[in-house]
């Protein structure tokens, strides 16, 4: 080796150890645009505990907008989507997550008042488990359909199809039977019709399935960007042109959401007048930029037109607004679309109000929030759910009010129906409420947390069927059992701030989440069946094999006085 050579090599290693330098020490900063993680920045996931979430300068509370927008038009595909290729993503990876966001008042550190104990149920006569379940299917998995970790596995319920989405992949059955009538990645979806751009190459996942029983139609969504900090942003938006998703032809739209600020956690409601969505905003992909609300117009999506949306941007002091999903009967005519949240506080939750006015769209508002006392609550950590036969535990992204928010208009009740995983004695449990008179100062009508034993229960949702019957599913797992899928509920005649349908497994899990991963969820999905109103459907993810191969499960069960 010559002189030259030596010497040439030595300012390299000089060079490397400033650069790597300058890194660490500006990743220090965690109050700072500018602060890298590289793990994450690789798409890496450390396995260690969750970053916060970098929030710049003092939290705000301003609320901008309407910001009236019309984007492109659909691209019409008209495809029988069984023929497009039946394969899964080849690249898997941890899914990028935010981080959690730093909870102003703690998560707290006190007894949950509003634990079901035997005493608040009283003589409850009719207590029973819930029913067994009526179907159970296999749904996605991660070695033949998934992207990577967690799978965010969400899905609805229509007239003959039940449909799933996870990271990143789509799959479509038969209800009755469970047959998988088809399934693809998003990125094949988007492609399908000749499609080109982002959300043809770049879908990263985060999807939602919702069935508007208004339209007849399905929507499908997840979001994409071809740099994590290089905008713009887009919400991939699918909308079939039947309530046939196999061969009925489909609208597929690349929505932007954002020309600064990536969308996450992106959430769907149906509401009367269009349909509603919310994402965190996260500039460049790093630092938090509040909350980002959008109607869009259902005329335009089930036509495929151009698509107009109505946004307001919500300041750093809120996050991870749901909006309100309607089932059954309609609300009142002006009803405005609710939105809830619970962050910033353990004793109260926030309600909001967008009204979209489409023949001024100008003239929008979004109101609020209007704050309302709850039972004060304890937040889980983040990687606290242990199980049996490995050693990582479980995230239970419990900073956060969990999918969905259901409205019900029973006899002219209207309410909110919600939520989340909480402490509970030593392990976790789920906390569940029912919410009412929206329209002026709205009042919790009932909560309850549920945790009949030690195990920890997380990652919930909710339904509500024509009477008034409630049902809640979620993963349960300790250090003595495998994660399961269960469910409980109640019935309209329970006691009020009682389960008293109490806990039915869906499947009991035969193995262990293991190599190095922690995140699970994101979210489930509990649903109710639009043809009786009756029967509700539940998907979420469990384990076979002690391994990082998750799988998932749908099913379906019904209250036997509800016909």
């Amino acid at each position: 080796m010559t002189s030259t050579t030596v010497r040439k090599l030595a300012f390299g290693i000089v060079i490397l150890v400033l650069v790597v330098t300058s890194v660490f020490v500006t990743g220090g900063n965690a109050g700072s645009e500018s602060a890298y993680d590289v793990p994450r920045m690789l798409g890496m996931d450390t396995g260690a505990e969750e970053e916060l979430i970098q929030v710049k300068g003092p939290p705000t509370t301003d609320v901008k907008g309407p910001f009236v927008e019309t984007h492109g038009k659909a691209v019409s595909m008209d495809k029988d989507l069984r023929k497009l290729p039946q394969t899964g993503p080849t690249q898997k990876r941890p899914m990028r997550e935010m981080g959690q966001m730093p909870a102003p008042i703690g998560n707290g550190n006190m007894p949950d008042p509003a634990i079901q104990t035997d005493d608040s149920l009283g003589a409850v006569s009719a207590m029973a488990a819930a029913p067994a379940a009526l179907t159970s299917f296999k749904g996605l998995d991660l070695q033949n359909w998934g992207g990577g970790w967690p799978p965010d596995t969400h899905g609805d319920v229509g007239p003959t199809h039940y449909i799933q989405a996870v990271n990143t992949s789509i799959g479509i059955f038969d209800k009755a039977t469970g047959t998988r009538l088809a399934a693809f990645t998003f990125n094949n979806f988007f492609i399908a019709a000749g499609g080109s751009g982002t959300c043809a190459t770049y879908n990263q996942g985060d999807p939602i399935v919702v069935y508007d029983q208004i339209s007849g139609r399905w929507i499908i969504t997840d979001f994409a960007f071809s740099s994590v900090s290089k905008p713009p942003y887009y919400e991939c938006i699918a909308v079939s042109k039947t309530a046939d998703p196999v061969s009925g032809g489909w609208w597929l739209y690349t929505f932007t959401a954002d020309t600064l600020s990536l969308n996450d956690y992106p959430k769907l409601g149906v509401w009367s007048d269009g349909i509603y969505m919310s994402a965190n905003l996260f500039k460049r992909g790093r630092t938090y930029a509040g909350t980002k609300v959008w109607a869009l117009n259902r005329a335009d999506m089930i036509s495929g037109a151009a698509l107009r949306s109505v946004s307001f941007v919500l300041g750093t002091s809120y996050f991870s607004l749901l909006p309100a999903n309607l089932k059954g009967t309609l609300p009142p005519a002006g009803t405005p679309e609710y939105f809830m949240s619970d962050y910033g506080s353990n004793t109260s939750m926030k309600l909001w109000k967008f009204t979209t006015n489409w023949t001024t769209p100008t003239a929008s508002t979004f109101t609020g929030p209007t704050s309302f006392a709850v039972a004060s609550f304890t937040r889980p950590a983040t990687n606290s759910v242990p199980q049996l036969g490995s050693t990582e535990k479980l995230d239970t992204l419990g900073d956060r009010l969990m999918s969905w928010l259901q409205y019900r208009n029973i006899n002219g009740v209207q309410s909110l129906w919600v939520s989340r995983s909480v402490v509970a004695g030593t392990s976790d449990g789920i906390r569940w409420m029912e919410v009412r008179n929206m329209s002026t100062t709205p009042v919790v009508y009932q909560q309850g947390t549920y945790a009949p034993d030690a195990n920890y229960r997380w990652m919930p949702s909710l339904a509500v069927d024509k009477f008034g019957n409630m049902a809640v599913g979620y993963s349960v797992s300790s250090a003595t059992m495998y994660p399961a899928i269960r469910y409980a509920g109640r019935l309209i005649t329970d006691p009020l701030n009682t389960l008293g349908q109490t806990e039915t497994t869906l499947i009991a899990g035969t193995g262990a989440q293991s190599g190095g991963y922690n995140r699970w969820g994101d979210y489930a999905s509990m649903s109710v069946d639009p043809v009786n109103d009756c029967t509700f459907w539940f998907t979420t993810e469990y384990y076979e094999t002690t391994s990082n191969n998750w799988q998932t499960r749908i099913g379906s069960f019904q209250f036997p006085g509800c016909q």
